[in-house]
C-alpha cells in the first residue's frame, strides 16, 4: 500500500511540474456551465455572460474555452474568476476559427500518407490503397505505388484530426493558475447575429371604439451558439457603437409564453428600458423564438380619417384636373395606465384585426411604432378610407406684384359610407400665407400648417373653399 501511494504521490507531482512547465492543455465546454445570461440589443448585438465551472492545474496552462458564439467579437471579450480572482489571470487570448473542413483537412495531409477505400459493389469488391496526397491545390494529386494520380475514385480515410484545427469556435488563453480548486469562471463578451423586436396583435370591436392588445417578443439567434437556460433581458433603445474596419487573422489580446401574469419585468436603465425575462429560456441557434410581452383587454381607442394636402401651387398654377386625395385612416389610443396599459411598449410592427359579419378575424392593416414611453399617445395608420373620397380643384389665381399672389381653392369631401363621418384635412402653406376668407374653421397647426375638422353626413358631400394670399 506504500508503495502505491508513494507511487501515486510521484504522478501527482510530475503532473503538477508538467502543467506548471506550460504543457497542459485544458478545455471546458458548455457541459460545465453553471449559469449563463443573455442581453439582447435592438441592433443586431448580443452580451452573454458564461459561468462555467472549470479546473485548471496550476501554473501556466493553455485553456480552451469552446462552444462560445461563430460572430463573437474577441476585442469584447473578457473573463475573471469569481471565487479566486487573485489566484487567476490571463497572460494571452486568442480566438481560434480555424474550423474543420474537407479542404482544410486535405491542407493539413499535404505530404503525408492517407487510406483509399476503393469500392466497386457492381462486382462486390473492395480494396484499400495507401496514398501520398502530394497536392491540394484546385484538386488532390496522389502518390500510389510510385505513380502519379490527378485524382483517385473511392473514400478517403484520414488517421486523424490534426491538433490545429477544431471542430467549433474557441477562445484559447494562456492563463496563470495558483488555486487547487475549481474555479468559477465567468466570460462576457458582445456577439452579432442575434437580434429582438417586438410584434402587437390589436384586435378592433365592432364600432371601432375599444380594442384587446397582445405583444409578442420575437428573439432571432444566428449567432452560431445555444443558450440553455439563460436568463434572458432585453434592452429597448438606441445604442450608440462605434464602426471599425474589418480585421481579419486572429485576434490577440494581452492582458486582459404563456398570457396571464407578465413574463417580462420592466424597468429604466440608464437612457434605456430594459425587459428581465422572469423565468429561464433556452434560445437554439438558428431559432426564432416567441415569448408573450403584454396581455390588455378594453383599451379606448378613437378612429380619425385624416388628408393630407399637397403643398405648392399657391403661386402659381395647378394642374387643370382636380387633384384626387387619398383619406388616411389611423387609429389613436393612449399607452397610459387609465387605458389599462402603461408599459413603455418597444418599438415594433402593430397588426390591427376585426371580426367580419360572419364573426372570422380579418386582417386591416399594420403600422411600426416607435419606442412609446408611458403617457404617450400612439398613432397607428391603417390604410386608406374606401367609402371617403376628397378632390381638391384651384377656382382661381391672381398675381398681386412680381412676389405676391393670391389662389382659391375649393376641396370637395364625399361620405359614401353609412354612418356621419368627422374628417380632418391638412393644408400646407408657403411662406409668407395669409388666409383671406374661408367657408370653415381652421386652426393653425404650425408656422406652415392648417387644419380643418368638417363633419360630413352619410351620403353627402361637404365644400371646403378658402383663400389664400402667398408670397415668394
Amino acid at each position: 500500500m506504500k508503495t502505491r501511494y508513494g507511487v501515486l504521490c510521484l504522478i501527482i507531482l510530475f503532473l503538477t511540474s508538467v502543467a506548471e512547465a506550460g504543457g497542459i492543455v485544458s478545455k471546458t465546454t458548455a457541459d460545465d456551465q453553471t449559469n449563463v445570461e443573455v442581453t439582447v440589443y435592438n441592433s443586431n448585438l448580443g452580451l452573454i455572460k458564461d459561468t462555467r465551472k472549470v479546473t485548471i492545474p496550476r501554473g501556466e496552462v493553455e485553456l480552451r474555452f469552446t462552444d462560445v458564439a461563430s460572430q463573437i467579437m474577441p476585442v469584447t471579450v473578457h473573463v475573471k474568476s469569481l471565487n479566486y480572482p487573485g489566484k487567476f489571470s490571463v497572460l494571452e487570448q486568442n480566438y481560434e476559427y480555424d474550423l474543420i473542413n474537407e479542404k482544410k483537412l486535405f491542407d493539413k495531409y499535404v505530404g503525408k500518407k492517407i487510406k483509399i477505400i476503393d469500392e466497386n459493389k457492381f462486382q462486390d469488391r473492395k480494396k484499400i490503397l495507401e496514398a501520398t496526397l502530394l497536392s491540394n491545390n484546385q484538386g488532390q494529386i496522389y502518390r500510389i505505388n510510385d505513380e502519379i494520380y490527378l485524382g483517385y475514385p473511392g473514400i478517403k480515410v484520414l488517421p486523424e484530426i490534426p491538433e490545429n484545427l477544431i471542430a467549433k469556435p474557441t477562445l484559447t488563453w494562456l492563463c496563470d493558475n495558483s488555486a487547487t480548486k475549481p474555479h468559477r469562471l465567468e466570460v462576457s463578451y458582445l456577439t452579432g447575429g442575434i437580434t429582438w423586436e417586438a410584434d402587437y396583435i390589436m384586435t378592433l370591436d365592432k364600432d371601432d371604439k375599444s380594442s384587446d392588445m397582445s405583444g409578442w417578443v420575437t428573439i432571432g439567434n444566428k449567432s452560431g451558439a445555444t443558450y440553455r437556460d439563460a436568463t434572458l433581458k432585453l434592452i429597448a433603445g438606441s445604442v450608440h457603437r462605434v464602426e471599425k474596419q474589418p480585421r481579419d487573422g486572429t485576434y490577440q489580446m494581452e492582458r486582459m409564453a404563456k398570457s396571464g401574469a407578465p413574463q417580462f419585468k420592466e424597468q429604466s436603465f440608464f437612457e434605456y428600458h430594459i425587459y428581465d425575462l422572469q423565468r429561464k429560456t433556452t434560445i437554439k441557434d438558428q431559432q426564432t423564438k416567441q415569448i408573450n410581452l403584454i396581455e390588455a383587454t378594453g383599451i379606448t381607442l378613437q378612429k380619425e380619417f385624416l388628408i393630407r394636402g399637397t403643398r405648392g401651387w399657391y403661386t402659381g398654377r395647378a394642374t387643370e384636373e382636380s387633384i384626387k386625395l387619398p383619406v388616411g385612416v389611423y387609429i389613436i389610443f393612449a399607452n397610459s395606465s387609465e387605458n389599462r396599459l402603461g408599459m413603455p411598449l418597444p418599438a415594433g410592427t402593430v397588426r390591427l384585426y376585426k371580426a367580419d359579419s360572419g364573426g372570422g378575424q380579418q386582417f386591416i392593416g399594420e403600422d411600426r411604432i416607435r419606442h412609446t414611453p408611458r403617457d404617450e399617445k400612439v398613432r397607428l395608420k391603417v390604410g386608406e378610407a374606401f367609402d371617403i373620397t376628397a378632390e381638391k380643384t384651384q377656382t382661381d389665381l391672381k398675381r398681386i406684384t412680381s412676389r405676391l399672389y393670391e389662389s382659391e381653392w375649393e376641396i370637395v369631401l364625399r361620405n359614401h359610407r353609412k354612418e356621419d363621418a368627422t374628417v380632418g384635412l391638412l393644408e400646407p402653406m408657403t411662406q409668407n400665407w395669409e388666409i383671406l376668407s374661408s367657408n370653415h374653421s381652421f386652426k393653425k397647426v404650425d408656422a406652415f400648417t392648417i387644419r380643418f375638422d368638417v363633419k360630413v353626413p352619410k351620403d353627402q358631400e361637404i365644400k371646403i373653399r378658402y383663400r389664400v394670399r402667398s408670397g415668394l
